[in-house]
């Protein structure tokens, strides 16, 4: 479980909180969108779930503890995957290579100049597979469509064997049959194997049909916490207003 307590972020320099305090936990298995318009607060919200925004007051508390010394924090990095909206690929490089990019915090520095063992490319190939990609395992990402390079990102994240998918504005460069494709392989692979999934997004439309709970945030406060079907017009209007 993630929690976390009276949690802010003030970036330097900046007049006002991009993240004000905020208590919040998500559940082992659960599917969260985060809902708001641009500068809301969701890329700040997600950055802090894995602790890359360090806390300006308040704590993150993994399963109860706090995020203490180096290994802790590694660990919880390597238990939650990203995905981006620009899908951070290597372009000029294989499909099944980028995925093998999710084994590399296994790796010490020095072990991660060597080849991948045998085992991380199979495991790779298997999460291709599982995003209908198998067959484009050897093309190189920069002729595949906007979908199918997105589809590549999700296979990345599977390949770090995540306890959490944490996806900012994953399907906001696609089209919108693409982008609920997308997001359906995204709902149904986290169902099936149990991992957290929390998804940053613009557009109500497409939040309602996946996600279980919805937290929508403006000017960096949560003004919305809840199930889909509880989110009505007056509080739909405190979120995009």
């Amino acid at each position: 479980m993630i929690q976390l307590q009276q949690f802010s972020v003030t970036y330097p320099g900046a007049s006002q909180a991009a993240l004000h305090p905020t208590n919040l936990q998500f559940s082992t298995g659960e599917m969260v969108v985060l809902l708001g318009t641009s500068g809301a607060g969701k890329s700040t919200l997600l950055r802090s779930i894995n602790g890359l925004n360090a806390a300006s007051s308040g704590e993150l508390l993994i399963n109860g503890k706090k995020l203490e010394g180096e290994r802790p924090l590694r660990q919880h990095r390597l238990d939650c995957a990203m995905i981006f909206q620009q899908h951070q690929l290597l372009p000029k490089r294989t499909a099944l290579q980028n995925v093998l990019l999710g084994r590399l915090g296994y790796y010490s520095s020095l072990r991660s100049l060597l080849p991948m063992s045998r085992a991380d490319k199979e495991l790779a190939l298997q999460c291709l597979e599982r995003v209908g990609l198998l067959d484009k395992a050897l093309e190189r990402c920069d002729r595949l469509s906007g979908g199918q390079q997105q589809r590549v990102g999700i296979a990345r994240a599977l390949a770090q064997q995540p306890k959490v998918i944490l996806a900012d504005e994953p399907v906001a460069s696609l089209d919108p049959v693409t982008a609920q494709q997308v997001l359906t392989l995204l709902h149904d692979i986290c169902q099936t194997d149990g991992i957290t999934a929390i998804v940053s997004l613009h557009q109500l439309e497409l939040a309602k049909p996946f996600a279980q709970r919805i937290i929508g945030l403006n000017q960096g406060k949560v003004v919305y916490d809840g199930p889909p079907e509880n989110l009505h017009d007056s509080l739909v209007s405190s979120i995009y207003q």
